[in-house]
């Protein structure tokens, strides 16, 4: 599948991959920072998100071949790899199937291990949003508001919507809700079992739970090169809650 994209700078290949519900505009800001330091930067738009193609088909192994497929068809040398939460699984997923192609690793505040479904409140709201009936983004808002009551995650989730049809008025969701609820089990995956020797980061949030001190152990039997960082003041969405902090904790080692 190709992915939509953008891109920003020129030097070393650096990927970023967005997590569940984002998109590539997610990390405009801190693309375009990494750009200033010699990287090409590609933020992509992984299945069923953002601008790229829906599928009836979500897996991690699916994304992890979608990206074989955009490294191939840009012909990219030694890429570094960014992914945060679901992006950071995909990460994996492709260290896994396709070794040695990675100059470096990050993966922010996502472990190999399988999780327990945490995003049903959120689904059950999404569904809630009838766009046959909802016209405004307002609308949408209150009924999310019955479902979901962080502020940030609202707003997240609202950046999604988009006018599928001006001339009817219609509105509607940028990512695949049905085919992402349908195959939601897809994504607690655990990675399998691999051995790596690409230098890695795991970046975690400090009032995260996401990453424990099992997850480190499993990251330290995987892979022989590998560092970690935690991000003071932090929760999952590290880049966001703290983007100068993670930046430099980022481009230190994509620079070393």
């Amino acid at each position: 599948m190709q992915l939509a994209y953008r891109s920003y700078g020129s030097g070393t290949p650096l990927i970023i991959l967005h997590g569940l519900f984002g998109q590539s505009d997610n990390w405009n800001t801190l693309a375009k920072q990494f750009s200033e330091h010699n990287f090409e930067v590609f933020t992509l738009d992984q299945r069923n998100h953002g601008l790229s193609p829906h599928s009836s088909e979500w897996s991690y192994e699916l994304m992890a071949s979608d990206l074989k497929e955009f490294i191939d068809t840009h012909k990219l040398q030694n890429p570094i790899i960014l992914g945060h939460s679901m992006g950071g699984k995909t990460t994996l997923f492709f260290e896994f199937m396709f070794p040695r192609i990675a100059k470096k690793l990050v993966i922010v505040d996502i472990a190999v291990r399988s999780y327990k479904p945490q995003h049903n409140p959120v689904l059950e709201g999404l569904k809630a949003v009838n766009f046959s009936e909802i016209k405004s983004r307002k609308q949408a808002e209150e009924t999310l508001g019955k479902h979901i009551s962080d502020f940030g995650t609202k707003q997240f989730l609202l950046k999604n919507i988009y006018w599928k049809d001006t001339e009817n008025n219609v509105m509607d969701w940028r990512f695949n809700l049905k085919t992402i609820t349908k195959n939601y089990d897809n994504i607690s995956a655990e990675v399998p079992h691999f051995k790596s020797n690409t230098p890695t980061l795991v970046v975690a949030g400090q009032k995260s739970d996401y990453i424990n001190a099992s997850d480190i152990i499993d990251f330290e039997n995987r892979f022989s090169n590998i560092r970690f960082a935690t991000i003071a003041n932090a929760g999952h969405w590290v880049h966001s809650e703290k983007p100068q902090d993670f930046f430099n904790e980022v481009i230190t080692f994509i620079k070393d």
